[in-house]
């Protein structure tokens, strides 16, 4: 975490240019990760769709048999960035 936070724009930038997701850990813990817009709007589809299935009544072995509730939804953020690897420079 301290690492990324130290880098957190080339993070970004990694991401959005790539599409390649970066894990943060912390103590070799995963505890959130950065990813591509299309990676997360395939999350939320795979989320809606299994709330939608247990909604129906068909709760997926392992699974709460009532959704969690969801936090009220907020604009994306919008960042002007560029990617720079490694050993780049102008």
């Amino acid at each position: 975490m301290t690492e990324a936070r130290a880098q957190f724009a080339d993070l970004v930038n990694r991401v959005a240019y790539t599409g390649e997701p970066v894990k943060l850990t912390r103590r070799g813990r995963v505890m959130a990760a950065l990813v591509s817009p299309e990676d997360l709007e395939l999350l939320e589809a795979v989320r809606a769709q299994r709330a939608d299935l247990q909604v129906g009544g068909t709760v997926p072995p392992g699974q709460p048999s009532r959704p969690a509730e969801r936090p009220q939804q907020q604009p994306p953020m919008r960042i002007a960035a560029e990617y720079r690897p490694p050993g780049f420079s102008r």
